[in-house]
């Protein structure tokens, strides 16, 4: 089915049927012009968004709390429902392998289409290969994110196991300064890299420094997101990496005395809205929540606009929010081929925001069996919403306490401060001479 902006622009550059080689010349022009206008659009609504900000607070809000880029959950959907409850936090994508956006070039809005109500939003994109990153982030800047991140920190085997990628090209930080170098000389936007602490065996503090040195020095590279455990690239699955190497907040803070021109956004083991403010307030330049944000939406992301960046509460209950989030869903059904999205699909974020509440379970146990049959969310929600009690539908935010001291002893226990390999060595030699002088003495 032909859109309007298809149909009017098809009334605009005429489709000339009788030449194959003029046909293919006008289908290239018309797919240039609906780029660009997705384009103007989303920088529409960007200005937008960047005028209510400077009346709510006279500044462009930064990325105080941001979510985390994951593969199959921060998708189009997730991210929909999660501007509807914060309208401040940062939003992620999955991550896009560059060699995807290159050879899917001609149905690029399956991979980096969004709404332009979803910014501020970071595209993250994965690869090694500097001429497919360089193209990807040409073509991915027709969509106008605000930033593009550079993986550097998946410890997945579809990921690490595949040459140089993910948080194996920490092994390599010269080809990482490349590749952000030539995602930035393609792009309009900031770009950003997200990293571990480590890798294997190579995961001191003067390592990971070497690396951030080395990128930052050899790139217009000035923002890093820091997952603050090591890598183990063999013997651990990628739900394992989340749980068993332990967090070293203390590396994270480090890296803001010894590289203050940065920014760092801290990454890894953050469940509530109270361990981001203390982190804050600990002088983090922005963290960013993965799972907990997924596994319990409303009350992670409700408190967002409020605790980190102090604007006006929205007040909006969870049907509320349920409410407008099935208008899109139910618009989108379909957009891309048969059940391209689906019901199934559509649902799927949903399937928390009612995380330890009374009724949970029932209306799970209800959800399973309606998308066996539902046709539309709105039906779906018909048929399920009844199993939850009034006063959870209706209810709005109240305070989630969690434990938010985690950081209070951080100062003591940071490491050293950096020393290049350089100053390192020249320190060595400094103080072998030193050694010397002292023993000719005696």
């Amino acid at each position: 089915m032909k859109t309007a902006m298809h149909t009017l622009l098809c009334t605009l550059i005429p489709i000339y049927h009788g030449n194959a080689a003029a046909y293919r010349k006008s289908i290239s022009m018309l797919h240039d012009a609906s780029a660009q206008f997705k384009r103007v659009q989303s920088l529409k609504r960007k200005l937008e968004i960047n005028t209510e900000t400077c009346l709510d607070g006279g500044k462009s809000h930064p990325p105080l709390f941001s979510v985390a880029p994951m593969m199959d959950w921060t998708d189009n959907h997730y991210r929909t429902l999660a501007r509807l409850i914060s309208r401040h936090a940062w939003l992620y994508t999955e991550m896009v392998v560059a060699e995807t956006i290159v050879h899917q070039k001609d149905n690029l809005d399956r991979f980096l289409a969004f709404s332009p109500d979803q910014h501020p939003i970071v595209l993250q994109i994965g690869g090694s290969n500097l001429e497919n990153l360089a193209k990807a982030a040409e073509l991915a800047n027709l969509y106008s994110y605000d930033e593009i991140n550079f993986n550097c920190g998946c410890p997945s085997g579809k990921v690490a196991g595949h040459g140089c990628f993910g948080a194996r090209l920490m092994f390599n930080p010269k080809l990482v300064g490349h590749a952000m170098s030539a995602i930035a000389a393609n792009s309009d936007v900031p770009v950003s890299v997200k990293c571990r602490i480590g890798v294997d065996d190579r995961d001191s503090y003067n390592e990971l420094c070497d690396f951030i040195y080395t990128v930052s020095s050899q790139s217009p590279t000035n923002h890093f997101v820091i997952h603050a455990r090591k890598a183990l690239l063999s013997g651990l699955s990628p739900a394992e990496n989340r749980k068993v190497p332990p967090l070293k907040y203390e590396y994270y803070f480090a890296l803001l005395r010894d590289f203050p021109e940065l920014q760092f956004t801290l990454n890894g083991g953050i469940t509530c809205i109270n361990q981001v403010d203390a982190a804050i307030r600990q002088g983090a330049s922005g963290v960013m929540v993965g799972r907990a944000a997924y596994n319990n939406p409303w009350f992670t992301l409700g408190h967002v606009d409020v605790a980190i960046y102090g604007v006006p509460f929205h007040r909006c209950s969870r049907r509320q929010i349920i409410e407008q989030y099935q208008e899109y869903a139910d618009s989108v059904i379909g957009k891309f081929g048969s059940n391209k999205p689906n019901v199934r699909q559509l649902v799927k974020p949903l399937l928390n925001l009612f995380h330890s509440e009374p009724g949970n379970s029932r209306w799970k146990r209800a959800a399973d069996a309606a998308l066996r049959h539902c046709k539309t969310v709105r039906s779906f929600l018909e048929e399920t919403l009844p199993n939850l009690p009034d006063e959870v539908l209706d209810s709005t935010l109240v305070n989630s306490p969690c434990d938010h001291e985690r950081f209070a002893d951080v100062d003591a226990i940071l490491p050293p401060p950096y020393r290049s390999s350089g100053e390192q060595l020249a320190y060595e030699e400094g103080e072998g001479t030193r050694q010397g002088s002292l023993l000719s003495c005696l």
